[in-house]
């Protein structure tokens, strides 16, 4: 198997709705009907996800022990006769399935992460396996939640055309609209004025307002991002900047989910 290949090729569309087993991760959230489009780095999972796999660990099971046997995306291969440690091609068929076991950026909505977790610290109700963290600082529970962290969600251009933008040119009553104050000045925030006649913008618009306003954005990281914080409620952890009031009361408004799931990497339309 040619490695780089598959690295490059290697792409995992995530629905935030998947299963060790049976059982659901604790806190895990949907997204919608969309996908997300990522990639996980396979030479930091070999590194340092790897070796937690195969830890021995007094009082339970190795991970190994009991996901070498049955199938789904839990499953790790078993190891080769006098071997205490993972070909690379055997790594490989491991991340492919481990990674559908990740919530990118998000490592409390990631089973991976959740279900070895005691309840106490955060974690589900489920394994078998015995709880093997009783903290999020434990430092297994922090190596594989900077593994979570390497991968960025991309910032879809059909999501945001078809989702996004609406929200920027939206009417809002005691509120002027995102374009009225934005399309003056320039920066990340400078929206393209609308065409004379025109409550839309065409696609040469929205290209270029598109490429500024990801310079807005951490992906992966909505309450980091200032599109959505600057307009959201001190009360609900926005910001105390913006000039153009609060739009939004609470994180749970619609729009701002809206807006949360493309920066989490949801994609739209052709991407689809």
């Amino acid at each position: 198997m040619n490695r780089t290949v598959l690295r490059l090729t290697l792409v995992l569309f995530c629905v935030q709705a998947m299963f060790w087993s049976t059982a659901p991760a604790a806190g895990a959230q949907g997204a919608g009907s969309g996908r997300t489009l990522v990639e996980l780095d396979f030479d930091l999972y070999r590194e340092t996800v790897e070796p937690i796999l195969l830890a021995r660990r007094p009082g339970n099971a190795r991970c190994l022990v009991c996901h070498s046997r049955g199938g789904g995306n839990a499953y790790l291969e078993p190891l080769s006769p006098g071997r205490d440690s993972y070909d690379e091609e055997q790594s490989l068929r491991n991340f492919e399935r481990v990674q559908r076991l990740v919530v990118p950026g998000a490592p409390t909505e990631s089973i991976l992460l959740m279900n070895p977790l005691s309840e106490e610290a955060g974690g589900s109700h489920w394994h078998a396996g015995g709880k093997h963290w009783t903290s999020q600082r434990d430092p297994e529970w922090q190596a594989l939640s900077r593994w979570v962290g390497t991968t960025t969600p991309a910032l879809d251009f059909d999501y945001y055309r078809e989702n996004v933008e609406p929200v920027l040119l939206s009417r809002r009553p005691g509120n002027a609209r995102c374009v009225v104050c934005h399309s003056r000045g320039g920066g990340n925030a400078y929206l393209e004025p609308l065409s004379p006649g025109s409550d839309t913008y065409d696609e040469e618009q929205s290209v270029r307002n598109f490429e500024r306003i990801q310079g807005l954005v951490v992906p992966g990281a909505p309450t980091e991002s200032i599109l959505l914080m600057n307009p959201l409620a001190e009360e609900a952890g926005g910001s105390h900047w913006h000039a153009g009031g609060k739009h939004w009361s609470t994180q749970d408004a619609p729009e701002w989910q809206i807006l949360a799931r493309w920066v989490r990497g949801e994609v739209g339309g052709t991407s689809r």
